[in-house]
């Protein structure tokens, strides 16, 4: 199947018993079995499993390109998860323009815990691999990332981990391009996280969050962390994200289509002094996202003159909505250094108070621009 059809059908069958075409929300916390220890098809209690849960994993998957997935409660769960695979002593090679919330997680939870950070600017791959080591198990990936929108080359750095002595995983956060516009698995990583909040779900009403690996044995010990720890979505959650997923290529070229138009006016903005967008020609990774993303995404963002002024332009708007969160069908609009990523300040990683970062919406492009026109102005 193409991918459009696939996202209409991967793992998702008529239900057996009716013929409903849309997968049943099985609200239950358990399942009665056929003999002792002899759960039916599987099913034994709702942690461990769910019918619901089962079809978002299969489509997830598919989509990826992967063998398997796991849903969890929220995207942060899924990174959390991930993380666990690594013993205490461990060391991970990060990006230095990650998600605030991962940043949090890296340095006051996992920090402590035994595990080392070492920051370094992605898209050169030359840093990358100097900060490798003998210990070095993890390499993580955003690209496009948040909320600078850098653009690492997946192939590149795919091929220096598994070159390595130590052969680190190659995990990449791909929320940001969902896999309609990036397989980072096809390109060589070994694992995909997304947050389900955002584009899958699509529609600002969910909470969730996914890993996808090709591994039988990675998924394994993922799968045993999924069931133990327990941070798992609730069978609702995982039939709107379903629900979401559908949709995720009309609205996904939409957003595209969208945001370029945004990044193009905000380029000739004599108020903006820096316009960040993967697809925009003057970005510094232009060729490598034109390489292995089929269009810009939904994300822009910003910079004008000062703090105050990025404060201004974002309580100004009146379509853009000022909250935090990305990839729904309505536009948003944040200052990052108050927000989403207010855990980075005073570190290596803050962001500039002069940011300004736009989900764009599938609105239509000149309402979008003359709000953010009129808000500039």
């Amino acid at each position: 199947m193409r991918f459009e059809t696939l996202l209409v059908h991967a793992g998702v069958e008529p239900d057996p018993t009716t013929g409903a075409i849309m997968t049943p929300v099985y609200l239950t916390s358990t399942y009665v079995q056929d003999g002792v220890g002899r759960p039916r098809q599987g099913y034994e209690y709702s942690r461990t499993k769910n019918p619901t849960r089962t079809a978002l994993e299969a489509s997830i998957a598919a989509l990826e390109g992967g063998a398997y997935a796991l849903a969890f409660a929220s995207g942060m769960a899924a990174i959390d998860t991930v993380m666990r695979l690594l013993p205490p002593g461990s060391h991970v090679v990060v990006g230095n323009d990650v998600y605030g919330g991962t940043y949090r997680l890296f340095e006051r939870v996992y920090r402590p815990y035994g595990l080392e950070f070492t920051y370094v600017d992605t898209t050169q791959p030359e840093q990358v691999a100097q900060a490798l080591r003998e210990e070095t198990r993890m390499i993580w990936l955003e690209t496009p990332t948040n909320p600078l929108l850098r653009v690492t080359d997946i192939q590149a750095i795919a091929r220096l981990a598994h070159n390595h002595p130590a052969r680190p995983w190659v995990a990449v956060d791909n929320t940001f391009a969902t896999p309609y516009l990036q397989r980072p698995l096809e390109l060589g990583a070994d694992i995909v996280v997304h947050s389900t909040t955002k584009y899958l779900g699509g529609h600002s009403d969910v909470v969730g969050g996914a890993v996808v690996v090709q591994d039988p044995d990675l998924h394994e010990r993922l799968a045993f962390l999924q069931n133990a720890v327990g941070a798992v979505p609730g069978p609702m959650d995982c039939f709107l994200v379903l629900r979401g997923i559908k949709t995720l290529a009309v609205r996904m070229d939409r957003h595209s289509a969208n945001a370029q138009a945004v990044a193009e006016f905000l380029a000739r903005h004599p108020k903006v002094k820096r316009v960040h967008y993967p697809f925009l020609p003057t970005h510094p990774q232009y060729e490598v996202a034109r390489r292995q993303m089929k269009a810009g995404g939904g994300m822009v963002s910003f910079e004008v003159e000062s703090p105050e002024e990025a404060i201004r332009v974002a309580e100004s708007t009146k379509i853009f909505a000022l909250a935090e969160s990305l990839g729904g069908v309505e536009s948003l609009i944040e200052v990052p250094a108050a927000m989403t990523h207010a855990s980075t300040a005073g570190s290596t990683l803050e962001v500039p108070a002069t940011l300004v970062r736009l989900s764009v919406g599938i609105e239509h492009a000149d309402d979008l621009i003359a709000d953010l026109e009129q808000a500039l102005g």
